[in-house]
């Protein structure tokens, strides 16, 4: 009985795992240790199997130096495409920490070696409920199949232009600030005015220490508004979500 390998297949395949094994490490939702790393890495070795027939067709097998090239290449063009992702999903996380911030929660920050973030409640909370929300909603499959059509923008082997990745990188940064303020602004607002209202009540009239109040007045005013973010929450994880994918498409 004679078993013939397909060694050129095998050798796409391995490639497409790295791809694969290096984005899932880094982008939300399957970067969070609620995923074991033998889950992880079954779950790239699934993927590549899906993504075979594209990232075979056509594939050349080069020498050893060549291979070892290309899985360097592959693993870098692999983490690029999650950063760029983890960094569009920061906004969230980053509208939470401005809500700490701005509500004075930040006196309970902790670091959570679940999410591996380090923010006080709502960071968290902003950080879970966006996770869920990519699993409750589909948007899990819609970052995967971004994924797997990077490979024909992206051949195996073939590496990456860095300025491209770079410039996206930078615009996903500027883009993840604004996003961030977007999510958070109304309710800093309304905090500020809290304030500003506090101070101008201590000029007016100095024994009543209205700064007292302060903390009690800002808790209870971001517990009063914050369910109200979280009502446009699902529409602000899917807009972000579509972003994401735009910008590895972009990479490509």
């Amino acid at each position: 009985m004679e078993l013939t390998l397909d060694f050129e297949w095998i050798e796409a395949v391995m490639l497409a795992g790295v791809r694969m094994i290096a984005f899932i490490v880094i982008a939300p939702p399957f970067s969070t240790n609620a995923f074991p790393l033998r889950i992880k890495g079954m779950l790239a070795l699934g993927l590549a199997l899906a993504v075979a027939p594209r990232v075979t067709t056509g594939y050349v097998s080069p020498d050893t130096g060549g291979f070892i090239v290309s899985l360097v290449l592959e693993f870098v063009v692999g983490a690029v495409l999650g950063f760029l992702v983890m960094l569009v999903f920061s906004a969230i996380q980053s509208a939470g920490a401005l809500i700490d911030l701005f509500g004075g929660f930040t006196l309970a920050q902790g670091f959570d070696p679940q999410l591996q973030i380090n923010g006080a409640q709502f960071t968290r909370l902003f950080q879970m409920t966006a996770l869920a929300l990519l699993f409750a909603s589909g948007g899990y499959q819609l970052i995967i199949t971004g994924l797997a059509n990077t490979f024909g923008a992206i051949p195996i082997g073939g590496g990456v232009d860095l300025a491209v990745p770079l410039e996206a990188i930078t615009a996903a940064t500027g883009q993840m600030l604004l996003s961030a303020l977007q999510i958070a602004g109304p309710l800093i607002v309304v905090l500020f005015l809290a304030d500003a209202g506090l101070g101008l009540i201590t000029r007016v009239a100095p024994a009543l220490n209205a700064f007292a109040l302060g903390f009690p007045v800002k808790i209870l005013l971001t517990l009063l508004l914050v369910p109200l973010l979280f009502v446009a929450l699902p529409e602000i994880v899917n807009s972000i979500t579509r972003t994401a994918v735009g910008d590895m498409a972009g990479v490509g």
